[in-house]
Order: structure tokens, then C-alpha cells, then sequence
């Protein structure tokens, strides 16, 4: 078999997380029907050919309590959009923020933003330190709570090979 069967087994497995063990790379292969060095060439492939950038962990906000999130949508002027964007990226608790494009008169809003806390005044309280801290608090901008989630998942690319699953979060 080669590198590119192997890779598409290894990260259609990779999609379900690393198991939690001292040595993830060799479970993977063992589930695989591999060995360890063939899962780690081709990481070590994608990594060289720009396919994958890097791994980092995907926490479930709602398991540690973060229950309350709002998408928080902003009226920035375009010539702004870029630096304020830039701006409140760097500031905690902002989980996304990217730019739209903006549907005036009913949504002028071009600048968003994902917020989470433990309750809505944690994150109403965090969205006003943001407008503050970056110069906004004239700008018109909207609090979309969320009301019920419906599916949560990373990003999925490539081709899969096997069925999808349902995890603890109710997405695939």
C-alpha cells in the first residue's frame, strides 16, 4: 500500500482525535494494520507539502461549562475592517472572527465575531471590555446568543474513508 492509501486511512482515523494514550501514533497504526513509522511518514509527509499545518486540540466549550456563546456581529467602516478584525483577535475569549460581506439597509454588519462564557452576563460583560479595549464602543453591534446547538464539529476535509460516526457532541 502506499503513502497516499496510507493517507488517506491515517487521517480519515486522525478525524476521531488521538486516542489518549502514551503513544497515539502507535494505536493509530495498530487499528490501521500499520506500523508507527508509516503513520508518522506520512504526517511528516503532509507536514512537508503544506497539507497540514498543525495539529491543536479542539475543546468542547459546553463540557467545561462555557454555555453561553454569541456570534457578535459589529458595523465596522470597510476602510476599518482589517485592523479593528486584527484587533479583536487578539483579545480573550474570542474563539472566531472574520469578515463578511455586509447586506445594508437590513445587515450592515461586515466584522464577526464568536464569543463564550458561563453565562450571558459573562459574555455581554466580555463583548463590552472588547468594544473598550478596542476603540468600539460607538459602533453599532448586534448579540446573537445561541439557543440551541445543533451540531458541533472541526473541520472535516478530504475524502473519508469510512461512515461517519456520532460523537458525545451530536455532530458526525
Amino acid at each position: 500500500m502506499g503513502m497516499i492509501e496510507h493517507a488517506d486511512r491515517v487521517l480519515d482515523r486522525l478525524r476521531r482525535g488521538l486516542p489518549l494514550v502514551a503513544r497515539p501514533y502507535a494505536a493509530i497504526a495498530d487499528e490501521l494494520g500499520i506500523g508507527e513509522e508509516a503513520v508518522l511518514a506520512v504526517l511528516r509527509h503532509l507536514d512537508e507539502v503544506g497539507a497540514v499545518g498543525r495539529f491543536g486540540v479542539i475543546v468542547d466549550h459546553q463540557t467545561l461549562g462555557y454555555t453561553a456563546n454569541a456570534m457578535v456581529v459589529w458595523d465596522v467602516p470597510a476602510e476599518a475592517i482589517d485592523e479593528v478584525g486584527r484587533r479583536i483577535a487578539r483579545c480573550g475569549g474570542v474563539s472566531l472572527c472574520y469578515r463578511r460581506t455586509p447586506r445594508p439597509p437590513l445587515w450592515p454588519y461586515a466584522l464577526y465575531t464568536m464569543i463564550h462564557g458561563r453565562s450571558r452576563d459573562e459574555v455581554t460583560a466580555r463583548v463590552d471590555a472588547i468594544a473598550a479595549r478596542c476603540g468600539l464602543n460607538g459602533v453599532e453591534r448586534q448579540l446573537l446568543f445561541t439557543v440551541r446547538r445543533f451540531k458541533q464539529t472541526a473541520a472535516c476535509y478530504g475524502r473519508r474513508t469510512t461512515a461517519p460516526t456520532k460523537n458525545a457532541r451530536g455532530g458526525e
